[in-house]
């Protein structure tokens, strides 16, 4: 027989006003059916917003058989209808370089869907389908969400359709390296189960509301996931749709992250132990027009202290094209002050340590 728990109920389950709590005597075997009615419910409301995505043509194909080729993907993952008119969101690393894309969706409709941005920066992407009659998810607040809250994960695991998985939110804030080399931040931490396929499916609320996008996992260990936080996507995708890419800025040196001697820290007052040192200076960039050279520390740009590039890159922002801001280095020991006007950057793969 289940024992019988105090349980304080929340807005969620009570019939009280909200803001009214109430004690309830209830049963373990209730809790446990007011958490799989939360579940369900969740899946239920956002299940027909999945699809399942596959891409082709992205990579050279040496299978010998050519029928063989043309049915078999070269790589799977998810996404989500976000919009009435078929937009839908994904990550950017299932669909990065492919030359055609296929789209299932929840009722079994298979249909080629456009790739209308990809931003490896942020390892998000949208893409569009036409079609009628879809189910659009609901977009939460990541802002909002707490360590230890219910959320439920939906995707397609290694090709099995709309799997559903619940965990909790492990922790916020944390940050990953995405495959161009910028720092990703405010990544959401979940033990919600997610394996291969899962890739840009929806991470969502015991309400069914988004907040997050699947997108990484640790493979040597347990109930370590990642997602994107929607508020992020949301921005992201708002310019993928508008532009078809994010704009940010670049100055156009290569280097890499140093420590600073501590007499020349303490000589200047600088308020970091570390900068950039700049390693390439790209012709005809602003950095070679401002007057930097091979050699030079960043410390500070725009009276903001830069560590190192993760600080640097979050600056370099779509509002600082062409707008002039004061750099600050140290070359040969001495600190000297130019002024530089960063232009547009164009992202490349793989090229994270060029601000």
């Amino acid at each position: 027989m289940s024992r019988p728990v105090k349980f304080i109920a929340s807005e969620a389950f009570s019939n009280q006003p909200p803001g009214e709590a109430a004690t309830s005597a209830l049963t373990d075997d209730e809790l446990l059916d007011a958490y799989s009615r939360a579940v369900i419910g969740a899946a239920e409301r956002v299940s027909p917003s999945v699809v399942n995505i596959e891409v082709h043509g992205r990579a050279p194909d040496r299978r010998p058989n050519e029928a063989r080729r043309r049915q078999e993907p070269d790589g799977t993952g998810s996404g989500f209808i976000f919009t009435p008119d078929g937009f839908i969101l994904t990550n950017s690393h299932v669909v990065h370089k492919a030359a055609h894309i296929e789209v299932t969706l929840n009722d079994g409709r298979e249909l080629a869907a456009e790739l209308i941005g990809d931003d490896p920066d942020t390892d998000l992407a949208v893409l569009r389908v036409d079609a009628i009659n879809l189910a659009p998810v609901e977009l939460g607040d990541s802002d909002k969400i707490r360590p230890g809250q219910l959320v439920i994960a939906i995707g397609n695991p290694y090709g099995f359709q709309t799997t559903v998985t619940a965990g909790v939110v492990s922790a916020l804030g944390r940050s990953l390296r995405s495959r161009s080399g910028r720092l990703i931040d405010n990544i959401i931490q979940t033990d919600a189960a997610l394996n291969p396929g899962n890739s840009g499916g929806p991470l969502v609320t015991s309400r069914g509301d988004v907040i997050g996008i699947n997108t990484a996992i640790i493979l040597p260990a347990q109930g370590i996931c990642f997602a994107l936080a929607v508020n992020t996507a949301r921005f992201v995708a708002s310019r993928l749709i508008k532009d078809g890419r994010v704009r940010r800025s670049q100055i156009g040196v290569g280097g890499q992250n140093v420590p600073l001697h501590r007499r020349v820290v303490r000589f200047h007052n600088l308020n970091v132990e570390s900068g950039v040192l700049i390693l390439s200076i790209e012709t005809g960039s602003p950095a070679e027009r401002a007057g930097l050279r091979k050699g030079d520390v960043i410390v500070a740009f725009d009276d903001k202290p830069v560590r190192g590039i993760d600080d640097l890159h979050r600056m370099l922002t779509e509002e600082r094209v062409g707008i002039a801001s004061p750099l600050v280095i140290i070359r040969d020991s001495e600190k000297k002050i130019f002024e530089i006007s960063p232009a547009e950057s164009i992202a490349k793969t793989n090229d994270w340590w060029r601000p």
